[in-house]
């Protein structure tokens, strides 16, 4: 009797193993089909390759941070293909490969002197159940994937275990509120993570004034701060504790010791960007007006960091941001040198909603930036010529399309909606600048800067 009964049980075991999903089976090194399409863009006619066109829901790295990996062969990306772990596509034949397991949260940080990618990870989620920011109380992982050796494996079938790529840098104790915001100093010896109220507190000057929420997200107090640990011995040392809620941690590529981070209130901030060097004076980075909305920092060159000035609401609007982001005053891509201090509008669009996330070329040939309708604009800082690079990337898409230049100035990654049948969910694409543009005569052209 017994045995009659266990036999359906004992089959229905057996057939559940042969039935689960691929990708909750999936590990380290695992491949999927390509899907890369090379499609012309729709308006302007510019070459686009679409290096995912699968609706399963890819996002690209933050346009703070790295995109390619330091070969420049392969896009690390966001992906739901296997829940809670990181991509790599190929950028030429579209070759498609986890390259995590375990799981992470926060920001996914590229090295660019070796093929090493950083991500944090609570150990005690499983991969699909990591909490987007971590749970504060928890101690969290640092962990280094070795990305050259893990895809270099995938190209001669020769998957080692995931212990063999991915090694635990070091522990951040639960006490100090790690989120997953994270930037690697230029050196590539230590990385920077976020920390929260708690652990800033106590390290916070005496007498210092905490900043109250500002905005209507009731978003933006403090305190917080920045950590660091280094990435040979795992040693965490503290680098600053702010007054105000921190956002988008960035590095500069290439000054080791410098940071660029933002007052985070999720709109408009009464001092939107800051700066510092390590152990140095923590200082604004354009001091802004109250009339003015400043977003979406990026640091593109040695000395500069390209960030968008709003433009998005009517004149005589004054709630609960203030009077800000209308065409009352100047609106547009703003470029400030880190060392002069002097900030030059790039280029303004005539209408709508300005620019949002901009970002520039490295040798400072290009900038570029996407507005409210999905349309990407691209500045030539050597003429100030500003037109239509991309558009049709639909205005219902999930989120903006975030343009991010590669190192070599000739291409921007994008996320788009342009081939999703439901209008929302993103793809991973990269638009190549015309050969038109990258050979522009500029003999006779007189600069007067």
């Amino acid at each position: 009797m017994l045995q009659k009964q266990l036999t359906p049980l004992l089959l229905s075991a057996i057939l559940s193993i042969f039935l689960v999903p691929s990708a909750a089976m999936a590990g380290i090194g695992d491949t999927f089909p390509s899907e890369r399409k090379l499609i012309k863009d729709p308006v302007t006619g510019v070459k686009i390759a679409f290096l995912t066109s699968q609706p399963i829901g890819d996002s690209k790295i933050y346009p703070t941070h790295p995109q390619w990996t330091a070969d420049g062969k392969w896009l690390v990306f966001r992906s739901n293909r296997v829940s809670g772990e990181a991509m790599a596509v190929n950028e030429q034949d579209g070759t498609l490969v986890q390259v995590s397991e375990g799981g992470y949260f926060g920001m996914l940080v590229n090295s660019q002197k070796s093929n090493k990618l950083y991500l944090m990870r609570d150990p005690n989620f499983a991969a699909s159940k990591q909490p987007r920011y971590g749970r504060s109380d928890n101690n969290k992982q640092i962990i280094e994937v070795n990305i050259g050796a893990l895809l270099a494996d995938v190209t001669t079938n020769k998957i080692k275990p995931a212990d063999q790529y991915q090694r635990v840098v070091g522990v951040v104790p639960g006490s100090m509120g790690a989120g997953g915001d994270m930037a690697l100093d230029a050196a590539e010896d230590i990385i920077y993570f976020r920390i929260g109220r708690e652990e800033a507190a106590r390290h916070l000057p005496d007498n210092t004034k905490l900043e109250a929420n500002f905005g209507p997200r009731n978003m933006g107090a403090g305190p917080t701060g920045i950590a660091s640990m280094d990435l040979t011995t795992g040693k965490i040392e503290m680098v600053v504790a702010l007054p105000f809620q921190l956002g988008h941690i960035q590095t500069n590529p290439w000054v080791s010791r410098e940071l660029v981070f933002c007052w985070e209130t999720g709109g408009k901030s009464p001092q939107r960007m800051w700066t510092m060097k390590v152990g140095g004076e923590v200082k604004p980075l354009y001091p802004e007006a109250e009339y003015e909305w400043i977003t979406h920092e990026a640091v593109i060159t040695r000395d500069e960091v390209a960030f968008a000035i709003m433009g998005h609401r009517e004149v005589g609007t004054n709630d609960d941001w203030g009077p800000s982001a209308s065409r009352l005053k100047p609106t547009g891509l703003g470029i400030v040198n880190l060392r002069t201090n002097e900030m030059r509008i790039a280029g303004q669009t005539r209408s709508g909603s300005g620019l949002w996330h901009v970002h520039g070329s490295p040798d400072g040939r290009w900038a570029v930036g996407d507005d409210f309708e999905r349309s990407l604009y691209l500045i030539d800082r050597t003429t100030d010529e500003m037109m239509l690079l991309s558009a049709g990337h639909k205005k219902s898409a999930k989120d903006h399309t975030h343009p991010t230049f590669s190192r070599d100035g000739t291409k921007i990654q994008i996320q788009s909606a342009m081939l999703s049948d439901d209008d929302r969910t993103l793809n991973i694409a990269v638009i190549y600048l015309p050969a038109s543009l990258l050979n522009k005569d500029y003999s006779q052209v007189k600069r007067l800067d």
